[in-house]
């Protein structure tokens, strides 16, 4: 057990700071982009990276929250901020591989909230959910900070990806297969089927009819 808890913590943190600076990197870019300030691009991307992590933190009862009891976990976004503030120009070329680096920290974010859920006594199907909802709680308050309607909203294939990487991940953990391939095959999941998605134009189902003016 000791052994298990141990490689546990380690990986969450790793998992979670890979995730924290990518998603950063997507929320400054929509700051920059809306024409923000420096302490906008800031807070959007704070928000984007330690959104789902924290909302994760305060429903599974792990508090104070990983952001606010480790300073890493608030140099990183800081970090990610202040390099997209300077080299937007740079990034913003480069959409498609930053969409690239957000699905990636998708797969990670799943995987790590689904682990830390479990390890706090949820039941496969709720760590599940915490998983997803480590992964997408970020980008939407990002949106809605942004005045956005939230990606995950609108069609996009963002959710169910999540909900899959870490489905796979607790379903390997509960049938107790070692933690590293099984973060690794969860994580690679969601990230496979979030890049086939943006590759292919995948889309969850829209109403039908004419949109309302």
């Amino acid at each position: 057990m000791g052994s298990w808890e141990l490689d546990s913590a380690v990986l969450l943190v790793v998992l979670d700071l890979v995730g924290i600076f990518v998603f950063a990197i997507s929320g400054a870019l929509v700051a920059v982009r809306g024409r923000l300030d420096l302490f906008g691009v800031l807070v959007l991307a704070g928000t984007t990276g330690l959104g789902g992590g924290f909302l994760r933190d305060v429903l599974i009862g792990a508090v104070p929250p990983a952001a606010l009891a480790d300073w890493r976990y608030l140099l990183v976004p800081v970090a990610a901020g202040l390099v997209t503030f300077r080299f937007h120009p740079t990034l913003g070329r480069l959409e498609r591989p930053v969409g690239v680096f957000d699905a990636f920290g998708l797969a990670v974010f799943c995987v790590a909230g689904a682990v830390k859920a479990l390890d706090y006594g949820l039941g496969p199907l709720p760590a599940a959910l915490m998983g997803m909802v480590t992964g997408i709680g970020g980008g939407m308050v990002r949106d809605l900070l942004a005045g956005q309607v939230p990606v995950v909203f609108r069609g996009e294939l963002y959710a169910t990806p999540a909900l899959a990487g870490a489905a796979v991940a607790v379903g390997g953990l509960e049938i107790g297969l070692p933690l590293l391939p099984v973060a690794v095959v969860g994580a690679g999941t969601c990230l496979v089927w979030r890049l086939l998605a943006m590759w292919r134009g995948w889309r969850a189902p829209l109403p039908a009819g004419p949109s309302s003016a």
